[in-house]
């Protein structure tokens, strides 16, 4: 039985001031919900957190609802499992098919980061051990439950939660929470997709909404308007001149789809040369298969000029999925273009082709996305000239180029999303973002479109019942 609150209350527990470990705790007088459950990434003191107690006993959260299945978003739960958790993980049907990927290779990633600092004594603690394994992200699978788009489900006796197209990945929704014992309605937009996103339909409105939580990785700016494969065309026909290779760090989960629809174009109409293309990621490479079904299927995620077709049939594309395929490519030259995970440089395959490549000046490093601070793609997006591989410093020769092919909403995007609440919201808590990123948006909501809006900090804990119109002293 869960202990009685006084009033439902939201508490910022990840993702807060920051853009990863997303979490938030809704509790209320009959349980406490938990929306999203993801793990904190980029500088070590936020990895760290990973490590922490959770802020309560995991056996007492009921529910968790997730928008996606980015690993910020939902990495976290097979490490809250081990905790105690036992409730279901509610989710659509994109999201448990992406899960069922993601979850277990970051496992398998965990292993093989302690197995690493304990043969190279790289660690202070002896044994080193992983965060989880990937046995516990397969097992925690089993508390999964779909859910339908617009469908709504009675995840506690007075909360009633619905998904909405959030169009960021396959499967992405923002989620609607009524809280019917108050009459009171909170929708988080989970991460928002681009409205021109190539393969995804986007956002649908947000509808009714006494309290809206939002993301705001690009809440201090807008994407170039610039046509993106003017500048993939330099890069790739630049490397194909000098013999060089291509290496492109990409999120496994659709930024490789985007990078292959742009790649795909561009090669039909004869803008670059047909070059061997790899997509060395195992992870990578079974999203792909689920995004080459859901378009053959017609699923009313993907845009229906895609229904019944096969994505990138005009590139000469190739899947190496094995260890051994993947260090074949070592002894290949250019020219050919390379995608791995991830897409920060953080972790994977990508790190092995760096340290092999990059420091050849005929080679290019095409960073995709955003890089947060203290990642590798953000140290070569800021010019380092020696980057940390392995332990070693390594020169950076090759030419390294940045595009936006964000699947993150920007701030024009975010703010039109938020003003689509009829009517309009009582407060708007701009989360999942840099400080100034979030201090951006809030200062558009505020000043341009009239609204209440505030950045909450980590841990900052508010109440969601109707605030009295004045308060006496």
């Amino acid at each position: 039985m869960s202990e009685s609150v006084a009033a439902p209350t939201l508490t910022f527990i990840g993702g807060a001031q920051t853009v990863t470990g997303s979490k938030t705790l809704l509790e209320t007088a009959d349980g406490r919900v938990l929306v999203d459950c993801g793990l904190f990434q980029g500088p070590k003191h936020l990895r760290l957190q990973n490590w922490a107690p959770f802020p309560i006993p995991a056996q007492r959260i009921d529910a968790v609802v997730l928008t996606h299945a980015h690993i910020d978003h939902c990495g976290y739960i097979p490490r809250l499992v081990n905790q105690g958790f036992r409730g279901p993980v509610y989710c659509t049907e994109g999201t448990r098919k992406l899960a069922e990927i993601v979850l277990p290779d970051s496992g398998y990633l965990q292993e093989e980061e302690a197995d690493f600092a304990n043969r190279h004594g790289s660690s202070k603690h002896d044994p080193a051990l992983p965060l989880y394994t990937k046995a516990d992200a397969m097992a925690c699978l089993d508390q999964f439950e779909t859910v339908r788009f617009d469908d709504s489900r009675q995840i506690l006796p007075t909360v009633e939660a619905t998904w909405h197209r959030a169009g960021h990945i396959l499967g992405a929704a923002s989620i609607g929470l009524h809280l019917t014992d108050h009459d009171t309605r909170v929708t988080f937009s989970g991460d928002l997709g681009r409205s021109t996103h190539p393969l995804l339909l986007p956002p649908a409105p947000i509808g009714p909404a006494d309290v809206v939580v939002t993301e705001s990785t690009y809440g201090d700016e807008n994407h170039p308007e610039g046509d993106p494969e003017e500048r993939i065309a330099e890069v790739v026909n630049r490397a194909a001149r000098r013999g060089g290779v291509v290496l492109i760090p990409s999120f496994a989960v659709d930024r490789t789809e985007i990078v292959l629809w742009h790649l795909d174009r561009l090669v039909r109409a004869g803008h670059v040369p047909n070059l061997p293309i790899f997509v060395d990621s195992p992870m990578a490479s079974r999203a792909l298969d689920v995004y080459r079904t859901e378009a053959r299927d017609g699923s009313p995620e993907i845009r229906p000029e895609f229904h019944g077709k096969e994505l990138f049939g005009s590139i000469e594309l190739t899947e190496t999925r094995t260890v051994e395929k993947s260090k074949e490519l070592n002894a290949r030259r250019g020219p050919m273009i390379i995608i791995s995970a991830s897409g920060m440089a953080t972790g994977g395959r990508i790190i092995h082709h760096l340290a092999r490549r990059i420091g050849d000046h005929r080679n290019e490093v095409l960073l995709v996305g955003f890089q947060a601070p203290g990642t590798r793609g953000d140290a070569l997006r800021s010019g380092t000239r020696q980057i940390k591989l392995f332990g070693h410093y390594y020169p950076v020769r090759a030419k390294v180029s940045s595009i936006a092919l964000s699947a993150h909403a920007d701030q024009t995007d975010l703010s039109d999303w938020v003003h689509s609440a009829a009517p309009p919201p009582d407060i708007v808590y701009v989360n999942h973002g840099e400080p100034d990123s979030s201090a951006a948006l809030v200062d558009v909501l505020n000043s341009r479109f009239g609204l209440s809006a505030v950045a909450p900090y980590p841990g900052e804990r508010v109440r969601l019942d109707r605030r009295p119109s004045t308060v006496q002293a």
